[in-house]
């Protein structure tokens, strides 16, 4: 102690206990759970510790044992008074002392704490029907289904107390009163049991009459059914089935009511009506509804069907298919196309029908024109088939009526529907409202496609006054659009008037945008050269450079100056030869021809390296052009063709390969990349380093020349 004492708390070491660690984590070989344990302790107990047997030898000890456990039960009961166990446990032990009176009046006690417990009723009337106190027990059951009418387990328990008594008239009075209850299916059934086993088949029909009017289900007519087809009643089974279908109405379509049907059908040998059941169920139940009655209606044909009724099946089968696809995604537009073509190889219009309106129910979710493109052709095909399979012109007309109304017009259109509407009036004889219908198109929703099926259909009519009419609308609404303007004015040719052509070209030139102003100036200088007028054409092609200077309106004015004019065309014999004649003496002669052409080369060359240094690939795809002008002039002999070639040689420009840097999106120099350009001989003078590069090129060519020798 004086050691310890001595020392000091900081030289004091603290030693921790060492964590212990499983050296093996095996499992044991004998497992050993807490239930082995509980038991093993119990069965070791000594018997010195065990509570000692009460022997009882005379009456006297017998009243006081009964007094001590009666003071038990009663402290129990009065702290505890509404745990029924101890109720029950306090009638049982009067009952073991055959002391009924006592065991009464605790059940009855019990029944005043807590009358709705059921368990307290049923174990007081086994307690009376253990002892043969069979009006006492009446007594019981008859109160307990009085207050407890809800509580099947008690009227069951009354019944078969009367019935193992024989008394049978009383146990269908007692059903008679829970029958008034309206019991669920269990209840009925075994009313009509228990009739069926003293062999009252009419009662049990009038039971059964009364049960599917209590309770109108397919189950309760299926047992009907099943209970005559036990007694051999066919007929009446199968009229059972007929008036379940007929008087359930919608609940009726149900697979467990067609699958039993044709089950009862295939039993009495009755194929074909169990078949027509089974397409009938096909028919009706939601196809969603309806996998058990397909694989039942397969297995049926594979067993008794023939080549048509497999047939069938494979088209049911493809049928309940295209119902899962378009169920599992109702936008996915092809299923829907799958699905109708399948029905409409089937034959059944209604049937075709349906699918259709099913499928143009699904609108896309978005007005969007993407999103319609594919749900539109479903209107289109539904409006074909109803005009030309089912041949029904006025449904026709209410589908595409309906798809009309049902399109969002502001947002877009899709002139397809409104020009097979009016070519289907048109079909149908019926012009004018084929007119109303573009009419109403062309006001409402206008685009290019709608007016050019107008103007077809009033051409094809011979109106050319409404055509004329729309054409103005036309450009009134589009201006930009050249091919219109070129369309209107080949129309007002055609018919001989060359006066409004032009007038019509010329409204079309002076519009301050245009689509394709290539094509409306190619268009007019075609007019003119057909009508071969030479001088409008030139001042066209002047015209036409006054606003563009490309080099293919120059190729194009020169190859128009070296070619002869066409005689024009007329249906008027008479005015034809006036018109070839007028042509003929304002033709000029090749020679006139070459030289207006070359003027025209020469401005165009002079314009390019002039006001376009820069377009050195046009100008040498001019000089490439002249050349061939040259080579095939009709004017020249040989020696002026070949100095006339030779004058364009001199003017075609050196092609050299160059370098320039690569400049990238940051302004940073990425490489060098080669590339040609042309030096034309104007240029030379500005091209000190030319001669030095032609003599560097004409050493190279002489060494590959070398080497090719082997020298």
């Amino acid at each position: 102690m004086s050691g310890i004492a001595g020392t000091s708390a900081r030289d004091t070491e603290i030693r921790l206990p060492r964590a212990t660690k499983v050296k093996n984590k095996q499992p044991a070989g004998q497992q050993i759970t807490a239930e082995q344990i509980l038991r093993e302790a119990k069965d070791l107990q000594e018997q010195d510790f065990k509570p000692p047997k009460q022997k009882i030898t005379d009456q006297t000890e017998l009243d006081e044992y009964r007094l001590r456990k009666r003071k038990e039960f009663e402290d129990l009961v009065r702290r505890v008074r509404w745990n029924s166990s101890i109720w029950v446990k306090y009638a049982q032990w009067e009952e073991g002392q055959k002391d009924f009176r006592r065991a009464r009046s605790v059940w009855e006690r019990a029944l005043d704490v807590s009358y709705t417990n059921p368990t307290t009723w049923l174990k007081y009337a086994e307690m009376e029907m253990r002892h043969r106190f069979i009006n006492h027990a009446r007594n019981v059951w008859d109160r307990a289904v009085s207050l407890l009418p809800r509580v099947d387990q008690l009227w069951y328990k009354y019944i078969h107390m009367e019935e193992m008594l024989g008394n049978v008239p009383g146990a269908r009075q007692i059903f008679e009163r829970w029958m008034a209850f309206e019991p669920d299916h269990h209840g009925w059934m075994a009313y009509i049991k228990m009739e069926m086993r003293y062999k009252e088949m009419d009662r049990a029909r009038n039971i059964f009459e009364r049960y599917v009017r209590c309770i109108p289900t397919v189950k309760s007519w299926v047992r009907f059914a099943k209970a005559e087809m036990k007694e051999g009643e066919i007929s009446r089974a199968r009229r059972c089935y007929e008036r379940a279908v007929e008087e359930l109405g919608e609940d009726a379509q149900t697979e467990e009511l067609f699958i039993k049907f044709a089950e009862f059908e295939e039993k009495c040998k009755e194929i074909d009506r169990a078949r027509a059941i089974y397409k009938y169920a096909l028919d009706h139940i939601p196809k969603s509804q309806a996998d058990t009655v397909y694989q039942r209606f397969v297995a049926f044909e594979k067993q008794h069907g023939d080549r048509e009724g497999i047939e069938d099946v494979i088209v049911s089968e493809r049928r309940f298919q295209y119902e899962a696809d378009v169920k599992r995604d109702p936008l996915n537009y092809d299923s829907w196309f799958d699905y109708i073509r399948l029905e409409e190889s089937a034959g059944q219009p209604d049937r075709v029908r349906e699918v259709y309106e099913r499928a143009i129910a699904n609108v896309p979710p978005a007005a969007e024109k993407r999103y319609w493109q594919r749900y539109i052709y479903l209107w289109i095909n539904y409006a074909l088939w109803e005009e030309l399979e089912a041949e029904d012109p006025a449904r026709t007309r209410e589908v595409y009526k309906a798809c009309i109304d049902l399109m969002p017009h502001t947002a877009f259109t899709f002139a397809k529907i409104w020009i097979m509407a009016a070519h289907f009036e048109v079909r149908q004889m019926q012009l004018g409202a084929a007119r109303r219908l573009l009419g109403r198109a062309i006001g409402q929703c206008p685009k290019a496609k709608l007016f050019r099926a107008y103007i077809e259909l009033e051409l094809q009519m011979g109106a050319i006054e409404r055509v004329r009419t729309l054409y103005q609308k036309f450009l009134e609404w589009a201006p930009a659009n050249c091919a219109a303007w070129c369309k209107f004015a080949d129309l007002e040719r055609s018919l001989g008037e060359l006066d409004r052509a032009r007038s019509i070209f010329e409204l079309a030139i002076a519009q301050p945008v245009l689509d394709m102003p290539e094509v409306l100036w190619k268009s007019y200088i075609d007019f003119e050269i057909a009508e071969g007028e030479r001088e409008r054409t030139r001042a066209l092609y002047e015209r036409l450079l006054d606003r563009t200077r490309h080099v293919k309106v120059w190729m194009s004015y020169a190859a128009f100056e070296a070619a002869p004019m066409p005689l024009p065309e007329d249906d008027d014999e008479d005015d034809a030869a006036a018109r070839q004649q007028v042509a003929q003496a304002g033709a000029e002669s090749p020679a006139s021809r070459d030289v207006h052409a070359r003027a025209v080369y020469e401005r165009a060359y002079q314009s390019l390296r002039e006001s376009q240094p820069d377009a050195k690939e046009e100008a040498v795809m001019l000089l490439e052009a002249w050349r061939a002008f040259e080579a095939e002039a009709e004017s020249h002999g040989e020696a002026q063709r070949a100095a006339a070639i030779a004058a364009v040689e001199k003017r075609m420009p050196k092609r050299v390969k160059r370098k320039r840097p690569i400049i990238t999106e940051d302004g940073q120099e990425a490489g060098m990349e080669e590339y040609f350009d042309y030096i034309f001989p104007d240029e030379a003078a500005a091209a000190p380093n030319l001669k030095l590069l032609e003599a560097a090129q004409r050493w190279k060519r002489q060494k590959v020349m070398q080497n090719g020798d082997g020298t």
